[in-house]
């Protein structure tokens, strides 16, 4: 073997050895094919779409540009498009049985001929088809081309390895061979992909030539050195680039790049053997560390992918005890939607679960919503049936106050009224859009018997003539002449009680002569409304005195006309009509009620320390 061939048999070794160790990459992309292909399923998780959603997004996929290579990507819509089809025909009491087109199905997609009423997922169905037939037949065609393409390309290489076959066989000038080699080379780079089941043997026949060239041609020394000049400088760019992205932050772009860098650093010659070794090591290097990084890239998003799912499943406990709650209020109902809808969002800030566990937690998630709502719907159902029960109920209170509003039988009208207006607090809700007209011809049949009741001039019992009475028997007590302590004393007795039998006065009026009494009373008998005169211990009076009253005293009889004036206030409200004014008065005399009571307590308090400090002495 000559001194010049020699160095290219082991410049052909070398390269030999390269192109072997070249499979670390291949071992690389086996490692995390699984991982790639389980990321791409789940960057877009189509279960959670609507099926306007999905028809969309087929649409957009089937007018873009690279269409033709996201056939998998079509199956995934096609696949959640009829899942959920499925799901929501069932959910409307339809037959739930779809029929996804496949790659038999040949006929047009059409709204079916139906005698009664058309579903109204079949124009979705059908429009989805019609989308999808179109694409699958365009689909067709682009593979029926790229077949032919593939064909044709396998026949240029067959005539390409021919060629450089030829030019192995009988070199000639090594000045001419030599760039005829690299024209041959340039052409085959070009040459477009081959068959799958021919790629190894065509490239390995092109690879045992050029190694043949390589070995037998005897090469000038000049163009030789030239040559891998020009080798080394593209090697050491393919280096430089491999090294940007080492460092670049898309880790999966800069995976995807560097497969491009290993498929042309395939496709040169060698280099000199001084640096065949080291521009290697350095590309091997940027190798290593892009596919270490691409690596844990995977294995980072495996982790959140399990913590994604973590967090979910703790989002499913949740929901299904709120499904499982028992609940008895409108109120509570509601504020539990608010809840869930809360979790709800929160599901969708978490990222996707690992592609096994994906769609069974989201279904999981989505059985324990629906069941929460489907009780609520069903609990809401039983609620208005029961407002349209208390309808009726009050419907009928309500003719009954119609067929008493023109009563004059006062007094016991007056009392089933008040009979009825209980009953009515009693009852429950009613319709919303019902309740406001109900009330307004309720309050209009009271207010048109109480109204007449309260003005009827002087009939017995009336406020009017209770008004009277009372201002006449005010006017006895003022005229009264004071005889002796005994009869004042009697006399005070009598006008009390003759005060007592009369009845209620308009509440306007009551304050006022309700003060014009107790002014009369105490101007005509100071005594009026004491405990009497003290006793001495054999039981007589003190020459007639009355001993004064001690504090104690003084609290109890406080005490006691207070819970008169109670006992007064609470009766008075029981008769109030429902005039436009009786809610404001009903307030207001719940108000001193309530501010009577609290006083009532006061007085209890001091009376109890009274005792106490006396119990000390």
């Amino acid at each position: 073997m000559s001194e010049e061939i020699k160095p290219v048999v082991e410049e052909t070794a070398d390269v030999a050895k390269q192109e072997q160790e070249t499979p670390i990459v291949e071992a690389v992309k086996e490692e995390v094919k699984d991982v790639v292909e389980e990321v791409k399923e789940t960057v877009v998780n189509y279960g959670e779409k609507t099926l306007a959603e999905l028809a969309d997004l087929f649409q957009e996929l089937s007018v873009s540009v690279d269409r033709m290579k996201r056939s998998k990507e079509a199956e995934a819509i096609k696949s959640a498009f009829y899942k959920r089809l499925s799901r929501e025909k069932a959910e409307a009491g339809e037959d739930a049985a779809v029929e996804e087109p496949d790659e038999t199905t040949v006929e047009e997609a059409t709204v079916p001929m139906q005698s009664g009423p058309v579903s109204p997922f079949a124009a979705i169905e059908a429009g989805f088809k019609s989308i999808y037939m179109a694409y699958k037949k365009e689909r067709a065609e682009y593979n029926k081309e790229q077949d032919a393409q593939r064909e044709e390309n396998l026949q240029k290489k067959q005539a390409i390895i021919e060629e450089l076959k030829a030019l192995v066989e009988e070199p000639g000038d090594m000045k001419d061979a030599f760039p005829k080699f690299r024209e041959i080379q340039n052409r085959w780079r070009e040459t477009g992909p081959v068959p799958q089941q021919n790629f190894r043997d065509i490239n390995d026949t092109y690879q045992l030539h050029v190694t043949k060239f390589y070995d037998l041609v005897d090469i000038n020394r000049e163009l030789r050195d030239l040559d891998f000049k020009k080798n080394l400088e593209a090697k050491t760019a393919f280096c430089e680039q491999a090294e940007a992205l080492a460092q670049d932050e898309d880790v999966v772009e800069s995976f995807k790049e560097l497969q491009k860098l290993h498929e042309q650093w395939k496709d040169l010659g060698p280099v000199a053997k001084e640096f065949r070794d080291e521009i290697w090591e350095r590309f091997r290097a940027a190798t290593s560390v892009i596919n270490k990084r691409y690596q844990a890239h995977f294995e980072g998003l495996k982790e959140q992918q399990a913590q994604n799912l973590e967090a979910k499943q703790a989002l499913c406990e949740e929901v299904e005890a709120i499904a499982n709650k028992e609940i008895t209020s409108s109120t509570e109902w509601n504020a539990l939607s608010k809840q869930i809808e809360e979790i709800q969002a929160k599901w969708r800030t978490i990222g996707f679960a690992t592609r096994k566990e994906n769609q069974k937690v989201y279904d999981r998630f989505r059985a324990a919503c629906d069941k929460f709502f489907e009780r609520k719907r069903a609990s809401f159902t039983e609620f208005k049936d029961s407002m349209n029960e208390n309808l009726a109920k009050k419907m009928a209170i309500i003719e009954e106050a119609e067929s008493l509003k023109d009563s004059t039988d006062w007094k016991a009208t007056s009392d089933r009224f008040i009979e009825l207006q209980k009953q009515w607090k009693e009852i429950g809700a009613v319709p919303r859009k019902k309740s406001e007209q109900i009330w307004k011809r309720f309050r209009g049949a009271c207010d048109t018997f109480f109204t007449a009741r309260d003005n009827r001039p002087d009939g017995p019992g009336s406020l009017g003539a209770n008004l009277t009475a009372k201002k006449a028997l005010i006017e006895s007590i003022k005229a009264y002449v004071s005889v002796d302590a005994e009869a004042d004393a009697a006399a005070a007795k009598d006008f009390a009680a003759k005060w007592q039998e009369i009845g209620f006065v308009p509440f306007k009026e009551k304050e006022k002569i309700q003060a014009e009494y107790r002014e009369a009373m105490q101007a005509k008998f100071p005594d009026f409304g004491s405990r009497g005169p003290r006793r001495n211990e054999r039981g007589g009076a003190r020459g007639g005195e009355r001993r004064p009253l001690s504090e104690k005293d003084k609290l109890k009889e406080q005490f006691s006309q207070l819970q008169q004036e109670i006992q007064t206030y609470e009766n008075n409200i029981g008769f109030f009509g429902l005039s436009k004014g009786a809610e404001k008065l009903k307030a207001q005399m719940q108000e001193r009620i309530d501010a009577a009571k609290a006083k009532l307590e006061d007085l209890k308090a001091q009376i109890r320390a009274k005792e106490a400090e006396e119990n000390e002495q």
